[in-house]
């Protein structure tokens, strides 16, 4: 059991990670740091935290770990301002859905990346936010990628895949680009796609949500995720996102050659490889 855990950025990941961490008796004091004082006394009053901070430097004292739960954008200034109080016994780590840019930035502020710097990502979350949506079940059986770089110290590996582990989640470890790679495909992708979406159809029709039916609000479901977020997302893995926005367009492009040129059986074929391997992905 560790004996304290500094969350910085107690929101929806931030918070579940405390609660898991909390139900399953890992740590003695969880303490939350922030700069909006009515979202941290709300966290306590959750019992998500065991108590706050305003002042980073007494919110870090005897902490063991430390985790960055805000907007990727934020990353390089979060880390300037803990840089003054991280000894070599503390973990920093993060939940950023982007990995390279979040190593790029932990490189500029500390000149190399620190052995006891291990990036993280649960792929896990709600398109609600705030630390009212936190779950300390949010975790259980979804995969968490850890990204450690080469120097990365052996323990503190261990130390936060079993912290993962203990509140349910299935570890990975991973690079940080080939992490990039597969979530804009499968993360990023999505949520460009819901977005645009809604975009298409509120800048062509803003009456026409008023008769979609069940699939679309299935499809549409993630374009109520935090805007702040996606934004950071799309400016910190540009390069990936853009790459699988372009392929998908193709994918669209080919379909719409299909119906075009009157083709049932080559559409029919394509929508059948679809769903055969979505139906074997939900039975795995």
């Amino acid at each position: 059991m560790m004996n304290k855990i500094c969350i910085i950025g107690v929101g929806l990941i931030g918070g579940s990670f405390a609660a898991g961490l909390k139900k399953s008796n890992q740590v003695e004091t969880i303490v939350g740091f922030g700069r909006n004082e009515s979202n941290l006394i709300k966290a306590q009053a959750l019992n998500v935290i065991d108590e706050y901070s305003l002042d980073i430097a007494q919110a870090l004292v005897g902490a063991s770990l430390i985790l960055i739960a805000t907007p990727v954008n934020s990353f390089k200034s979060v880390l300037e301002m803990i840089k003054p109080h991280v000894t070599e016994k503390m973990i920093v780590t993060d939940v950023g859905s982007t990995k390279t840019s979040v190593v790029d930035m932990a490189r500029q502020v500390f000149e190399t990346v620190p052995e006891n710097f291990i990036p993280a990502h649960p792929i896990a979350g709600k398109e609600q936010s705030g630390v009212e949506a936190a779950d300390a079940n949010l975790f259980n059986n979804k995969r968490v990628i850890i990204t450690p770089e080469v120097n990365a110290n052996t323990q503190s590996v261990a130390t936060v895949s079993e912290l993962w582990e203990a509140i349910g989640a299935k570890v990975e470890i991973m690079n940080t680009s080939k992490h990039d790679d597969l979530l804009a495909m499968t993360s990023h992708l999505p949520h460009m796609l819901a977005f645009g979406l809604m975009d298409y159809l509120i800048s062509n029709d803003p009456d026409a949500c008023d008769y979609a039916a069940g699939g679309f609000k299935d499809f549409s479901r993630i374009a109520s995720s935090d805007a702040v977020m996606w934004r950071d997302i799309c400016i910190n893995n540009p390069e990936q996102i853009v790459k699988h926005i372009e392929g998908y367009q193709k994918s669209l492009d080919n379909i719409a050659n299909l119906i075009k040129n009157n083709q049932p059986e080559a559409l029919e074929k394509l929508f059948s490889d679809a769903k055969s391997a979505r139906d074997g992905w939900l039975k795995d």
